[in-house]
């Protein structure tokens, strides 16, 4: 089981949001490149970083920050939130950011999302975030038009290669993973899929390994890891991450 411990940016701080709501944020007194060479001093071969600011459309350009947080750890890198346009890609691959996460523009216009792998590779995982199974996009505020099974099913079609899929209703609150919904759209996609939301124990993340799909290669920590529930180094030890997954194989 992967374990990808999450930073999540908003005006240059980390943060953390409950059920994707901007309004109920939060704030953590700790620079987020301490925190990416902690996580990365316990063991992680990815970090999952999130730009808030850029989901929301609004805001501080974190482009700063990931780029401190790239050139202070040897870890792989995947970076979501707000990424639109092309140049909005290009800037962070150019960063060396190893993969983008895409949520919003899957859901609006896929083919262009087709485009961007041809230029660029295999650089892309769909980020599908959904509320009672249907799709949320533009900062989670707005209804997707499509169930999360369905827009998952069409991934594999215009290149996208990897999947994370979040609960929102389970984001933040350290509630428990949704391992039945990730599963069945971890089927929907036949991809290489990481869980997101609700992680709140060493024993939640257990569960995913023993009982999701074997779709299901790693789950993302946020909160969790914040609030001192999980302590990275540990759970690394008991969970050794010396072995490549499916997340890690490039194109």
């Amino acid at each position: 089981m992967l374990l990808i411990p999450a930073i999540d940016l908003r005006g240059g701080r980390c943060v953390r949001l409950r059920e994707g709501s901007f309004g109920d944020a939060t704030t953590y007194v700790v620079e987020p490149t301490e925190v990416a060479l902690s996580y990365a001093g316990a063991g992680a071969r990815w970090i999952h970083i999130v730009d808030l600011d850029a989901a929301e459309g609004r805001g501080e350009d974190n482009l700063r920050v990931i780029e401190k947080i790239r050139a202070s750890v040897g870890c792989r890198l995947e970076v979501g939130g707000g990424v639109r346009s092309e140049e909005q890609a290009a800037r962070l691959l150019r960063l060396g950011v190893d993969r983008i996460v895409l949520g919003t523009i899957l859901a609006r216009t896929p083919l262009l999302v087709r485009d961007w792998v041809s230029r660029h590779g295999a650089r892309f995982a769909g980020g599908v975030d959904a509320r009672n199974r249907r799709v949320r996009i533009s900062g989670w505020t707005e209804e997707g038009g499509i169930s999360d099974s369905k827009l998952a099913a069409q991934l594999g079609s215009i290149g996208i290669r990897w999947l994370i899929y979040t609960n929102i209703a389970r984001d933040g609150t350290l509630a428990g993973p949704d391992i039945e919904s990730t599963s069945s759209v971890a089927r929907a996609a036949c991809l290489p899929t990481v869980l997101s939301g609700g992680i709140g124990t060493e024993d939640d993340v257990l569960r995913v390994g023993e009982s999701a799909d074997s779709l299901v290669v790693g789950t993302i920590l946020g909160k969790a890891l914040y609030e001192g529930r999980i302590d990275l180094a540990s759970l690394i030890r008991r969970l050794p991450q010396d072995r490549p997954t499916a997340w890690d194989e490039q194109a």
